[in-house]
């Protein structure tokens, strides 16, 4: 089986690989608060497993390189709740800008940014369309909710709350079925005080309310239907509809 870590290679086996017109994908999670339940690297974990599997699924197909997870990103709005590391929005840009000049001065023509946390988001876009507009290269970026948008949809994963949610029902589904001994059941709320304006909007619409971005204390919602049979139905819908995208989005890169 072909090797798509990036981290695998040596230099000169990199520098090849660019020229052979690789894609380079850098899959960007968080370290913060994840309630009471959930491991403070909830995002990276799933991050990381989505970004790894998705990307060894595409690479059948076409030539990509999975760059190391980055597992900081900004998360300003989970500081008030305690176990958090994060990056400002404009030390976050260009942590990203640096990561991806350093991509095109590898040689890299193609630079795709995959998103596991909400906060990065609106930065990981911006830095996607300004690394575009100034090099001779392509790009794109996306969160992995968005991309599997249709698919979740079709394996009712809002049965378990909020999609993708914070620290609720979803992301505690997919972390019992990567690594269920990190789940704290014992202290899963049987309820939980949702906030219905949260995801209201329409796509690309914002709203937001000071110490409640993603909820009442930092959650967005009881886990109390959260399953591992159900994350692994959640995480292989996401996996097949990364890899797609991926596809996709590389073989449009020409």
């Amino acid at each position: 089986m072909k090797r798509v870590s990036f981290s695998d290679y040596t230099r000169e086996e990199i520098t090849t690989m660019a020229r052979q017109g690789y894609a380079v994908v850098i899959p960007l999670a968080a370290t913060e608060q994840h309630g009471p339940h959930l491991p403070v690297f909830t995002d990276s974990i799933i991050g990381d497993y989505i970004a790894v599997k998705a990307a060894e699924q595409a690479l059948n197909a076409v030539p990509l390189l999975l760059a190391p997870l980055l597992p900081i990103g900004c998360s300003q709005h989970h500081l008030a709740f305690g176990g958090t590391l994060s990056f400002t929005s404009t030390t976050y840009m260009h942590v990203l800008r640096d990561i991806g000049e350093s991509l095109v001065k590898d040689g890299f023509g193609k630079i795709i940014f995959l998103n596991g946390h909400g906060g990065n988001e609106p930065i990981m876009h911006q830095t996607a369309n300004d690394l575009a507009v100034q090099y001779p290269i392509w790009t794109a970026s996306a969160s992995y909710w968005s991309v599997a948008r249709e698919a979740l949809q079709a394996v009712n994963a809002s049965e378990v709350g909020m999609v993708p949610g914070h620290a609720g029902g979803f992301e505690t589904s997919a972390v019992m079925a990567i690594r269920p001994d990190l789940v704290r059941t014992d202290c899963i709320a049987s309820e939980h005080i949702g906030r219905p304006w949260i995801n209201s909007g329409p796509l690309g619409a914002f709203i937001g309310r000071h110490q409640e971005l993603t909820g009442v204390d930092g959650y967005t919602d009881a886990a109390v239907h959260a399953t591992e049979e159900k994350g692994r139905i959640y995480l292989d819908a996401i996996i097949d509809s990364v890899s797609l995208w991926l596809i996709r989005t590389i073989k449009s890169m020409e």
